[in-house]
């Protein structure tokens, strides 16, 4: 896109068709369920870990499918807009934004990184240890359960056409 098509505004932002799947990571990660019978802690800090987790599971899913891995980046800048929106509304000042939206890139990757390895993995525990280092569980809460959550959510992604996946059609 030219600088001029930009600033006329005479392109429309490619991004657009990835907002209602970006709408629909976003309604995923606030279903109750993951808070009252899956154990994460229904704070900022955790409701923030489900975007990501989920986030990252359709990451995964669109990297799998050669119709949707170039659209994964326009995806990723959905986040960024939306957590940027997110940390300028909670009062983060216009200096340390960066700072933070380059700390939350880092948790994305780490979760990326883990769900690709657990999820590979046969061993159901190496995903549950994952879950633990990389969710906000309250006291009571059994990683195990939620990563059999999360396998779930990953065999539903995968079933998913990617006309679906675009469309935010995606069950739960």
């Amino acid at each position: 896109m030219s600088f001029l098509t930009r600033l006329l505004g005479t392109s429309s932002d490619p991004r657009e068709e990835l907002r209602p799947l970006w709408h629909r990571v976003v309604a995923i990660s606030r279903e109750p369920r993951w808070y009252r019978q899956a154990g994460v802690q229904d704070t900022v800090a955790g409701r923030f870990d489900m975007i990501s987790v989920v986030l990252a599971l359709v990451l995964l899913r669109m990297e799998r499918d050669p119709d949707l891995a170039a659209s994964s980046s326009l995806l990723t800048e959905l986040f960024v807009a939306d957590m940027d929106g997110q940390l300028r509304e909670s009062g983060v000042g216009d200096l340390m934004v960066g700072k933070h939206i380059g700390r939350l890139m880092s948790v994305l990757g780490g979760r990326l990184g883990a769900l690709r390895q657990g999820l590979g993995d046969a061993d159901a525990d190496a995903l549950a240890a994952a879950i633990e280092r990389n969710v906000t569980l309250r006291e009571d809460a059994d990683a195990a359960k939620l990563a059999a959550d999360l396998r779930a959510l990953d065999r539903e992604l995968a079933q998913t056409s990617s006309h679906d996946m675009l469309a935010g059609r995606v069950a739960l």
